[in-house]
């Protein structure tokens, strides 16, 4: 082979290789990574870094940033019944004096002077409501509205009608001291001997005087019970050993 065609073979030749070369590397960057090897724990882990991660807040200017609702304390579902004459003018529970024409209502463990909404579920009608006074104590109620509160959420003329009550503001209802109501009497010698029945496996047992329109009652109570979960524990355990139809009550500090 002549000097010439020497020189002009290799030319070619180093041109291929340049081309080749330049195809493999272009292949190269266009293939996928092989995945990395996964064991159970890497994959736990990697699940861990990624929720812990932070979403990026809402611009703190944005008009539409939602206000989270504030937390509500308590919620109850049950009947609600209501009560005027000859209630009206009489002192309630917490001392005022009775006033059916305000938004007020009658419950057995709620803190005096909490504001509940109150929510007749046939129609939708809310309303207000400071508790004021303690009851109803019928098994099928939770709360004894005002006529005022009734005449708000249409109960007046049914009576009794399904409610939905919704505590505002983030008020712990269920600490404090509660005790368990077991019977009621007109006759005081009769809560005086179920109070002297008990007391032999029951302490405390006492007796509360409550002066109502019908009459004077006697209610014989037992227990002091901090918490009113572990209240209505207890009383499940009276009416499971002694056959009563328990009520829990909040034992108010006056």
């Amino acid at each position: 082979m002549t000097p010439a065609r020497l020189r002009a073979s290799a030319a070619w030749c180093f041109a291929a290789q340049l081309l080749i070369g330049c195809a493999a590397r272009h292949h190269a960057t266009n293939r996928p990574p092989a995945p990395p090897a996964s064991t159970p724990e890497a994959s736990s882990e990697t699940a861990k870094s990624e929720t812990s991660v932070p979403s990026a807040p809402a611009h703190p200017k944005s008009p539409k940033t939602p206000v989270a609702p504030a937390p509500v304390g308590y919620l109850e579902e049950g009947n609600a019944s209501w009560y005027g004459n000859p209630f009206n003018g009489r002192r309630s529970s917490n001392g005022e004096i009775y006033d059916m024409y305000k938004l007020t209502a009658a419950h057995r463990t709620l803190p005096f002077d909490t504001m509940v909404r109150v929510t007749n579920l046939n129609n939708g009608k809310s309303t207000t409501v400071r508790i004021t006074d303690r009851g109803p104590f019928v098994s099928n109620r939770i709360i004894d509205l005002s006529l005022a509160a009734a005449r708000e959420i249409e109960s007046v003329g049914p009576g009794v009608v399904p409610v939905r009550l919704e505590v505002l503001g983030n008020v712990d209802v269920t600490t404090g001291f509660f005790t368990v109501q077991v019977g009621a009497f007109k006759d005081p010698a009769n809560a005086n001997r179920l109070r002297d029945r008990l007391s032999s496996t029951y302490s405390p047992v006492f007796i509360q005087q409550y002066d109502s329109p019908d009459g004077t009652f006697y209610r014989v109570r037992v227990g002091k019970v901090s918490g009113e979960q572990a209240a209505q524990d207890f009383g499940d355990k009276l009416r499971s050993a002694e056959g009563f139809t328990p009520f829990v009550v909040r034992l108010d500090e006056k």
